[in-house]
């Protein structure tokens, strides 16, 4: 599936629902992290147990409150990968067998202001590839605080 903003479907209500779909792994990379409906789903899922890690671009490495704290806050690991000049991923594989990815920030600009695509690909083979991508950007990333 994909979708379009501007366009007749919210990206964002279509990824949420994705990630409240989640059965048993949710990895996600992502450059800006700041949309308060997918963080909280992200949350959500790891309170369902949903076995969640999040490597997030050292940008969002702030000392005010952000999505990266409440996170953290809700047992979530969370790193930032500071090893790369820009960490410019958004990807979610959820449950090794589906990718979210184009180029939507999880942002509220790129749900209300920008020309954004998001691809939703079901396939064990691609999810297996960022799955492994995630792997090693997670070994050299740092943890949050």
């Amino acid at each position: 599936d994909v979708c379009f903003r501007p366009g007749a479907k919210s990206c964002r209500a279509e990824i949420v629902a994705a990630i409240d779909g989640a059965k048993s792994t949710l990895l996600i990379q992502a450059y800006g992290f700041t949309d308060a409906a997918i963080i909280q789903a992200i949350g959500n899922a790891g309170k369902r147990g949903i076995n969640v890690r999040v490597i997030l671009d050292k940008d969002n490495r702030q000392p005010r409150y952000t999505g990266a704290t409440y996170l953290r806050n809700a047992g979530i690991p969370v790193r930032f990968d500071d090893r790369v000049a820009i960490a410019h991923n958004k990807v979610m594989v959820i449950d090794g067998e589906m990718v979210i990815g184009g180029s939507f920030n999880y942002t509220k600009s790129a749900e209300e202001k920008n020309a954004e695509n998001v691809t939703f690909t079901r396939s064990a083979c691609v999810a297996r590839l960022y799955g492994d991508n995630f792997e090693r950007r997670w070994n050299v990333a740092a943890p949050i605080g």
